[in-house]
């Protein structure tokens, strides 16, 4: 994979040009390149990524933005527009996670995305313990998002992975009880998790949370938007908001099925005090008092409007409406892979499930799928497959293309059981910027996939 793609179409700008290049040159550049790469996801066969799909949407959130792109909303004296729309913002959060229920104050900060909201977190255990002590830890199920691995490597705060039930894909609570200390900060679970769609047992993960005096963080970055819209229809998701007693912290990403712009997420608190104890103040600079709500200086307005902008505009009843679709579109995809004994669905799932075979290796599937223009979430231990359901899928047809496509995707990895498949599990990537070490082997590992994706037939 290069560095410079689209390099025999366009000039590679290795340094910055002598002379500026016209607009109306950068613009239809930027269109042919859009263009192309929208249709990779416009069919409905893209899993997760595009989560509303809507280019009416997209362009009423460009205006939207485009009336404060320019806005910095670190200057709230020239732009209290940037306050009504974070503090709006929060407040629907936290109404739609039931933070109704709590005595306490609940507050909340708006972070750059999902990453930024558990790292805000992890931050705000670290920090409220801080008396109590010097080596802080949570403790995390091995299926929680990689995120919280990260922020415990930046901020020097112990990790400690649960390992989860094979079968229901939920933590193990005896492991996680019997690893609790009184260095243990919080304690993590998800609703749901990005592997395979299921949501921890957050009941009795705050039952733990409250014997131990501990805090306990919910991610809901994928499902925050999501599933309390389909507990309120009625489909099988269990409590894992603020109504569950022992919640301390949960993450909500707008920017997936909050339907907003990439570079957006919630991060609600139970307590107000929680929430200050990872603020950053310093009085003496020449420069002036500085004080820090997060860890971002300088943001643009631009995403606070365009967030503010989705929420207002959808409401309650387009939220219930989009849920319904997704939940019905991905428990009919869901059916599809049943119809298959090979196959075999991991957890309970909810909108996004996971499968995997015990009869042959499932990245089989993936290749074969690949070929008609489906693009599946690899995973690993064991081999799997996922599609989190996006509005893109409830579009006319999608699910009766699944059904076909997946049908002659498991004869073809039935008859080439015994060969070796070229797909594999990797989420996300880097670009840049590397040691020549890291920087070679990563391209190596990207070569290699490349070329062994390129070397499936087109047609089977």
């Amino acid at each position: 994979m290069s560095d410079f793609p689209y390099a025999n179409q366009y000039p590679i700008h290795r340094e910055l040009p002598e002379l500026g290049t016209e607009r109306t040159v950068i613009l239809e550049q930027l269109q042919t390149m859009s263009n192309a790469e929208d249709r990779t996801w416009e069919g409905g066969q893209c899993s997760g990524t595009m989560y509303c799909g809507d280019h009416d949407h997209y362009d009423f959130l460009n205006e939207a933005f485009a009336r404060f792109s320019h806005v910095n909303a670190l200057q709230r004296d020239m732009c209290p527009s940037a306050t009504k729309f974070e503090s709006e913002i929060i407040s629907m959060t936290l109404d739609m996670l039931g933070a109704g229920a709590l005595d306490s104050n609940p507050v909340g900060l708006v972070t750059s995305g999902g990453t930024g909201s558990i790292t805000h977190a992890v931050l705000a255990y670290r920090e409220a313990n801080a008396a109590r002590t010097s080596r802080p830890n949570i403790i995390k199920p091995e299926t929680a998002h990689p995120a919280f691995s990260k922020a415990g490597h930046l901020l020097g705060v112990e990790v400690r992975v649960a390992p989860v039930d094979p079968v229901t894909t939920q933590v193990d609570l005896d492991w996680v009880k019997r690893n609790i200390d009184q260095h243990t900060v919080a304690l993590v679970g998800s609703a749901c998790n990005y592997g395979y769609g299921t949501v921890d047992p957050i009941g009795e993960l705050g039952q733990l949370a409250l014997e131990y005096d501990t805090g306990l963080h919910v991610d809901g970055c994928l499902g925050g938007f999501l599933l309390p819209f389909g507990r309120q229809l009625g489909f099988d998701i269990p409590a894992f908001d603020f109504s569950v007693p022992g919640v301390t912290t949960i993450s909500a990403d707008t920017h997936k099925y909050g339907y907003a712009l990439k570079g957006t997420s919630v991060l609600c608190f139970s307590n107000i005090a929680l929430r200050d104890s990872q603020y950053f103040y310093q009085t003496d600079w020449t420069g002036g008092k500085y004080c820090s709500p997060g860890m971002d200086g300088s943001r643009s307005g631009g995403l606070l409007a365009a967030t503010w902008a989705a929420m207002v505009s959808l409401g309650r009843e387009g939220y219930l409406r989009y849920a319904r679709a997704i939940f019905e579109t991905s428990a009919a995809m869901q059916r599809e892979v049943t119809r298959h004994g090979e196959l075999r669905i991991m957890g309970n799932p909810s909108f996004l499930f996971s499968f995997t075979s015990d009869d042959f290796d499932i990245y089989h599937v993936n290749d074969f799928l690949r070929t008609r223009g489906w693009r599946l979430n690899g995973q690993q231990y064991p081999n799997a497959l996922h599609m989190a359901v996006t509005r893109p899928q409830t579009q006319p047809g999608v699910v009766e293309r699944w059904g076909v496509d997946l049908a002659d995707a498991v004869t073809y990895a039935r008859e080439h059981a015994s060969d070796v498949a070229q797909s594999s599990a990797i989420y996300g990537g880097v670009v840049g910027g590397l040691t020549d070490e890291a920087d070679s082997f990563i391209k190596l590992v990207m070569a290699d996939m490349m070329d062994k994706q390129s070397s499936i037939p087109t047609e089977l």
